[in-house]
């Protein structure tokens, strides 16, 4: 490697550093934000208001988190966004591929009909009172199913499974005809293998969707049972903003001391808060990483 770079000329040189310390920039604006955001959720609340904590705790402690997940409802909360989460992404991914499949088919009457109608929703939407009214009618509301149903489908993961499918040979379909093959033993022994990279890309968002989804649950669900990690969390910050924020408004010396012992829910209780909700997402990414990068098509067909 070394020995290659000696033999560029001086301009393949220069952009290849200068190419190396952007993508070095942007790493570290990624990694150390997230150090950041660590070491505050492990540092005490009280300390951590004077400032000057950036990648490491100065006064350790677990009691942001122990704040966290002695939260009323929290173990439902988990068991809530878990489903959410794991049946939305394999029921919506796949329900999504199908219909991608159905329209990259040139044969298939009206397939540019129904894909301009795709494109449609993407430019234009109902509006927010339409669409309570909709979930309401179909009883969805205040109900587990209104966190999964209406998202099964999505125009743009459609549209994105559609290109990809259509880069795949048709040589390879027609073969499978010729064997007696159907339209959807086609689908599922040959373009969904094939199709691993971009349904795990598909995946990966709509799971990171679900699982960071708090309006759902704070807008169309009432019951506080029902609602999910993200809008737990979101009603606890918010709630204990409002009283911290309240007593710094209020005078006299005993509400400034309930607001000394109040500390733990400053920005490290938030920022504890975010590590909670990324962490299954930044363990189950490493998985699924491999996939982003290779080719559907590598070796699958030579003409």
């Amino acid at each position: 490697m070394g020995n290659e770079f000696y033999k560029l000329s001086a301009g393949e040189k220069i952009f290849k550093f200068v190419n190396y310390a952007l993508i070095i920039l942007l790493c570290l604006s990624i990694i150390l934000p997230f150090l950041n955001i660590l070491a505050l959720s492990f540092n005490a609340g009280k300390d951590a208001e004077r400032g000057g904590i950036y990648f490491w705790p100065r006064v350790w402690t677990l009691e942001n988190y122990r704040e966290v997940f002695t939260s009323a409802n929290i173990g439902k909360a988990f068991a809530i966004s878990i489903f959410r989460t794991a049946l939305g992404t394999i029921a919506g991914v796949f329900l999504s591929a199908m219909a991608a499949y159905t329209l990259k088919s040139k044969t298939m009457p009206g397939v540019r009909f129904f894909t301009l109608m795709v494109f449609f929703t993407m430019l234009f939407s109902g509006g927010i009172i339409p669409y309570y009214m909709l979930l309401k009618n179909l009883y969805l509301t205040n109900t587990i199913w209104v966190y999964v149903l209406p998202g099964l489908y999505s125009a743009w993961n459609l549209i994105i499974m559609r290109t990809f499918f259509q880069q795949i040979s048709i040589s390879l379909e027609e073969s499978a005809k010729l064997d007696g093959c159907s339209d959807f033993g086609i689908f599922m022994r040959i373009i969904m293998p094939l199709s691993k990279p971009v349904l795990a890309t598909i995946s990966l968002f709509t799971a990171v969707s679900h699982w960071n989804d708090w309006f759902t649950g704070a807008f169309f669900v009432r019951t506080a049972s029902l609602r999910p990690l993200s809008t737990l969390l979101q009603e606890m910050l918010t709630k204990q903003d409002a009283i911290r924020e309240s007593l710094m408004q209020a005078a006299g010396t005993t509400q400034f001391q309930m607001l000394e012992r109040m500390q733990l829910t400053g920005d490290s209780l938030k920022m504890a808060t975010i590590i909670v909700v990324v962490a299954p997402i930044i363990a189950a990414y490493p998985f699924i990483q491999k996939y982003f990068a290779k080719g559907a098509m590598i070796g699958s067909v030579k003409e």
